[in-house]
């Protein structure tokens, strides 16, 4: 199995994203920064779970293009979020999963689902 370096090929961080490692910085946008977006948050909750191959990726997220989840599973590793491993087989096998940075988001992102279904999703707005 080879992993992939943290930093995917052709993936590049924002300029604000540089300035969140230099200094302090708001957190929280630091963090959306990174895991913010339409479908960065439901790849993560799709991947708590273990590892999954692309397709499969695809498959449960949904109406997801493949440049589009390409695109964000190449930033979501270039931030050491997922990692990318290729299985030296026939035809060629690739996973995503969590690293151990991605795995600390499990609580966020748990929270964040209960939160919407709790409030998003409800018929008037309210509890």
């Amino acid at each position: 199995m080879a992993h992939t370096p943290n930093r995917a090929e052709g993936a590049t961080r924002s300029p604000r994203h540089e300035d969140y490692e230099r200094s302090e910085g708001c957190g929280i946008e630091a963090a959306l920064e990174m895991i913010g977006g339409k479908w960065k948050g439901v790849i993560l909750y799709h991947l708590l779970n273990g590892a999954l191959r692309f397709t499969e990726l695809q498959r449960a997220v949904g109406s997801i293009t493949q440049r589009t989840l390409t695109r964000q599973l190449r930033e979501l590793e270039a931030d050491g979020i997922v990692s990318r491993t290729v299985h030296p087989v026939v035809p060629p096998k690739v996973e995503y999963a969590l690293t151990e940075k991605g795995s600390a988001l499990t609580p966020i992102l748990t929270a964040l689902r209960e939160w919407g279904l709790r409030h998003a999703l409800s018929t008037d707005g309210r509890d």
